[in-house]
């Protein structure tokens, strides 16, 4: 399996690429959410950080969470209501205090649809910059 986000660095700016393009990349996924956290801590870590830009790779910026994944109960979405309660927890809203409380700029360059937990993604964002010719 690919990095399911790709990073970049140039000078004191790097970007993160969602790098699921076949699937729109989704966000709900063990591998993406651990990854933008992991990514969110390193960069605050990190004091030469000046910003961070979050894109999607291919034609979506992010089209939220993995229907497919949670339709077959996957990923902390199946279960009784108690175990998907936790699997939010530990799954999808990690990923949503790992972005609010990151301390670098963010910057969402929308390339593409955003839609559901992928505009609450690009919203975490402290700027939003937006493709004209999708």
């Amino acid at each position: 399996m690919a990095d399911p986000v790709l990073v970049e660095r140039s000078g004191h700016v790097v970007t993160w690429t969602l790098n699921l393009p076949e699937r729109r990349n989704p966000v709900s996924g063990a591998a993406v959410v651990d990854a933008l956290v992991r990514l969110a801590d390193a960069a605050d870590a990190d004091g030469s950080v000046r910003a961070v830009v979050l894109t999607g790779a291919g034609s979506a910026f992010s089209t939220g969470g993995d229907i497919a994944a949670m339709a077959a109960g996957n990923d902390g979405f199946g279960g009784p209501p108690h175990r998907q309660l936790d699997g939010y927890r530990r799954g999808i809203q990690r990923l949503t205090r790992a972005l609010y409380g990151c301390e670098v700029p963010l910057i969402a360059a929308v390339n593409g649809p955003a839609v559901g937990a992928g505009c609450d993604l690009a919203l975490l964002c402290d700027l939003r910059l937006a493709a004209t010719d999708v």
